[in-house]
């Protein structure tokens, strides 16, 4: 897929002219589109089947018939089942990893990248157009051509490409954002544009009217993107290594970022248990990069070399075995595909035996000879060990044969068993199953391993059940969250023509532009001019005729005669006004007016068509640590008793998916994985 430069109004100071970068084409044959598209279609068909069952649950709380229930449970038994498929279907895309991996590498483990989130495409055009000309006065259709390029612009972020060129694309509509939201989005009414986005991980649709749920839904898609320009980098080239390992640890900084900045997002895929666990993954990637980067060269068969790289793929099975772990915690265990979980486990063997038989063939290929310098290695192999068996020390084991044989040999063995549990863990996973590379990769890794078992083995010696100790895992180069400059880059507001959004924002409140005629007498206009753009009528005469016309003391001069000069400076605007005639000439004014709002309304969230709000997110998730004086406070407000009420009526449609098998439900199944009524009231519905 590649970008397609059409031609637009923007000027973009990067040389393109009159062009800007737009995304890839939506309708492109490739791999990774295909799969966007499938994922919008499974996205649609889990609204339709929330919202039967919705009906469903409502008309069983309603009616009294029996018949009409048993019809109902029949239904919602239907429903349930498909929701079931369909979840899986989208587990399924979350797992299929090789659409992302580079089409030219045969010998490197897949890695996992992020999908994009989903959204719904908003038209901007009729409700801007009438804020710029209740709020602004000034006539909405001539900024027909800026809305239709931000409405561009968010489009083709749907679909970037794979590159630099596509996280910049995206990075330009996050930097328009905060413009946008200053311009049109008032803190004391709504504008009545809904943004929807759905979960990555339950196909969830969450919606909201202000631009909290917007500005974190494309940073978390900067992320999925960094991560999958990470996946499909070449990494049998130092080059493609390092600009995995460098978009990995942009991802890793970009989801941390967003944890810390949005903590109350009501999509789960964004809650800040599933972010820690992604931070987690991505630096896990990274790390696996950094070792592969240090072995890409080859590795010596020496002991130093050896046990420096035993340490180094400890490390890799450390970082991953922490993410499996975050994996398998409630909730996050019921959303994350098992793909992935499954991985995780797969790589946290086989790393760990691949330490186990680094140090095996540093023990059993390579003997304490006369000129090797004993106290190094009694120093490295102590630095590797964090116990050792009872009676051993190190430098036992390096001068006495049969010791360093022993040890070796356990190593091996476990090593052996290592691989033979990453085989198994692999077998378990149909999706897994399907990466034949994977797969030849952990045979090899074990025939590795039985051969130098063969090689160091003696028929005559009786079995030996010493264990091998625990390898201590080490790094020289550790991988670090990096949050990429290109989160914010420098952009032109598209509706600067409404003048400096030091006064002309939508939180500013001002009258009319009124028409004041000035009539200089002896060149005196009777005032002067203050500030940068807009300028400022100070010193005002209040017997001077521009007074007696309206002129107040603080206006703001927003043109002379025909001429716009919001954008002006003192200068510009004495230039304009020097030359009067007798005649004298027109400007036109503005006078900012009195900001006491009332208590700003709160933003409804929709999550499965139920309004909440912030505030009952986190009463829902600190309901145990609020104090009872905390919560009377709350219930005085109506919106959030209404939302209490909508909780306790239909819940079903709020709640995430949970483990909960309470059995609750009315038609005596197990409780799905899905949303349901039983899950709303536990912590892990929400994160």
């Amino acid at each position: 897929m590649t970008d397609t430069l059409l031609p637009n109004g923007i000027k973009d100071s990067g040389g393109a002219g009159s062009f800007f970068r737009k995304g890839c084409n939506p309708f492109a044959a490739t791999g990774r589109s295909k799969l966007q598209n499938k994922r919008a279609s499974l996205n649609q068909q889990i609204i339709k089947q929330m919202r039967m069952r919705a009906g469903a649950e409502n008309l069983l709380k309603a009616t009294s018939n029996n018949k009409v229930k048993e019809m109902v449970l029949l239904e919602l038994s239907y429903v349930n089942s498909n929701l079931q498929l369909l979840m899986g279907q989208l587990e399924g895309l979350n797992s299929s990893v090789e659409v992302y991996q580079n089409t030219q590498e045969t010998a490197s483990i897949p890695l996992i990248a992020l999908g994009l989130k989903e959204t719904k495409d908003i038209d901007f055009s009729s409700l801007f157009k009438d804020i710029i000309l209740e709020h602004y006065s000034e006539d909405g259709n001539s900024f027909e051509d800026e809305i239709a390029d931000l409405m561009d612009l968010r489009q083709a972020c749907r679909t970037p490409s794979r590159n630099e060129a596509g996280v910049e694309l995206i990075a330009k509509y996050s930097s328009h954002l905060p413009l946008m939201e200053s311009r049109f989005f008032s803190p004391t009414r709504q504008t009545g544009i809904f943004f929807t986005w759905y979960d990555s991980f339950t196909g969830v649709p969450v919606c909201q009217q202000n631009l909290s749920l917007e500005k974190a839904s494309i940073l978390f898609n900067m992320a999925a993107l960094y991560s999958q320009i990470g996946t499909r980098s070449d990494r049998q080239t130092i080059v493609g290594l390092e600009e995995a390992i460098s978009s990995f640890q942009k991802a890793a900084g970009i989801l941390n970022h967003l944890k810390e900045t949005f903590t109350h997002t009501p999509s789960y895929d964004m809650s800040p248990a599933m972010l820690s666990m992604l931070i987690r993954m991505m630096l896990a990637q990274a790390q696996e990069c950094l070792f592969e980067k240090t072995a890409l060269p080859g590795i010596r068969n020496q002991f130093y070399s050896l046990m420096k790289m035993a340490q180094e793929a400890a490390k890799v099975s450390e970082i991953y075995d922490q993410v499996h772990q975050s994996m398998i915690q409630t909730p996050i265990k019921d959303n994350v595909p098992f793909f992935w979980s499954t991985m995780s486990q797969v790589k946290t063997n086989h790393y760990r035996s691949m330490a186990h038989y680094f140090v095996a063939s540093a023990l059993l290929d390579h003997q304490l000879g006369l000129r090797d310098d004993e106290d190094q290695q009694e120093k490295t192999l102590s630095q590797v060990y964090d116990r050792l068996p009872e009676g051993r020390s190190p430098l036992d084991i390096l001068r006495r044969k049969d010791e360093r044989e022993r040890i070796g040999k356990a190593h091996i063995r476990r090593a052996i068993l290592g691989h033979e549990e990453a085989l198994r863990i692999y077998s378990l996973c149909h999706h897994l199953n399907k990466l034949e590379v994977l797969q030849d990769i952990l045979r090899a890794s074990l025939q590795r391993s039985l051969n130098k078992c063969t090689e160091n083995e003696d028929e005559e010696e009786f079995a030996d059940y010493t264990e091998a100790p625990d390898i201590i895992s080490k790094t020289e180069h550790k991988a670090e969250m990096e949050v990429p400059p290109t989160t914010k880059v420098k952009v032109t507001d598209f509706f600067q023509r409404l003048g400096p959004l030091s006064v002309f924002s939508a939180k500013q409140r001002w009258t009319a532009p009124r028409t004041i005629q000035l009539h200089p007498e002896d060149r005196d206009l009777s005032f002067t001019l203050k500030g940068e753009s807009p300028v400022q009528v100070v010193s005002l005469d209040p017997l001077c005729p521009a007074a007696a016309d309206g002129l107040k003391e603080g206006d703001y001069i927003v043109a002379v005669d025909d001429t716009d000069c919001k954008w002006m400076g003192v200068s510009d605007v004495m230039r304009l006004l020097k030359d009067v005639n007798e005649e004298g000439i027109d400007i036109q004014v503005v006078s900012i007016m009195d900001n006491n709002p009332p208590m700003p309304t709160k933003s409804a969230t929709f999550c499965g068509n139920l309004p909440k709000t912030y505030s009952m997110i986190c009463l829902a998730y600190d309901d145990e640590d609020k104090s009872p004086k905390s919560r009377k406070v709350t219930k005085k407000s109506s919106f959030l008793n209404f939302g209490l009420k909508n909780r306790l009526k239909s819940a079903s449609t709020l709640s995430l998916p949970t483990a909960d098998h309470s059995g609750a439900l009315p038609w005596n199944k197990p409780c799905p994985t899905f949303p349901s009524s039983s899950s709303y009231n536990n912590d892990s519905a929400l994160y």
